[in-house]
């Protein structure tokens, strides 16, 4: 008979990851306390470590390739500006 597979929710993860960064404890220390594999609480901690930064990310500036793409818009709404001021009087002119 085969054991159902835990899932573990992520404040959980967090909880044990964040536990796992402060170094008081053993890994296997905390994987006891968890309840969980020491390798898994060894992941746990290397992805907050990894990904922490994008916590403090500025998410309000633009990025380069942004602005360059504002930029190739405003042209092209300038040339179809052009293009409907033609229109426009070529088809005074006709009519």
């Amino acid at each position: 008979m085969t054991r159902k597979r835990r899932t573990f929710g992520a404040a959980f993860k967090a909880k044990v990851a964040l536990a796992a960064a402060k170094g008081d404890r053993t890994t296997a220390q905390l994987a006891s306390e968890y309840g969980v594999h020491a390798g898994q609480v060894t992941a746990w901690k290397k992805q907050l470590m990894e990904q922490v930064t994008e916590l403090f990310t500025d998410g309000r500036k633009r990025r380069p390739d942004e602005a360059t793409n504002e930029h190739e818009l405003y042209e092209q709404i300038g040339r179809l500006k052009m293009e409907v001021e033609w229109l426009n009087k070529k088809s005074a002119e006709v009519g």
